[in-house]
């Protein structure tokens, strides 16, 4: 899969305890991404983390949270993303979504080197 080099990187914030249906939000995320073809998908999980409602979330040892923070990340062309964000959008209860520009400097599969790109 080839992508632009201006392209979106959509970003989205969720609760590690959070579920879509039986399923953990971030990986019915994934799935739907992949089903729709998105270039790929990037979960993290944080260590530290606060929302709206000012609750800290922390992997401190003495205090185990079991609500860590969970980024998602997708990078794809608009046309890609902006369809995806109607599926998004009744997933997710309570998160934040953003969507940015970015620019691809490399974007390798298999260590094939992108088109384009300096040997």
């Amino acid at each position: 899969m080839e992508l632009p080099k201006d392209v979106q990187l959509l970003r989205i914030f969720i609760g590690e305890s959070d579920h879509y249906g039986h399923r953990p939000l971030h990986e019915a995320i994934v799935e739907e991404a992949r089903k729709r073809g998105l270039a790929g998908a990037t979960v993290m999980r944080a260590f530290m983390g606060g929302g709206q409602n000012s609750r800290m979330h922390t992997a401190k040892v003495l205090r185990l949270s079991e609500d860590l923070p969970i980024v998602i990340e997708i990078v794809d062309s608009l046309e890609r993303i902006q369809p995806f964000l109607a599926v998004l959008d009744p997933m997710i209860g309570d998160g934040l979504v953003t969507l940015e520009s970015v620019q691809v400097i490399a974007y390798r599969h298999n260590g094939n080197r992108a088109k384009g790109m300096p040997t």
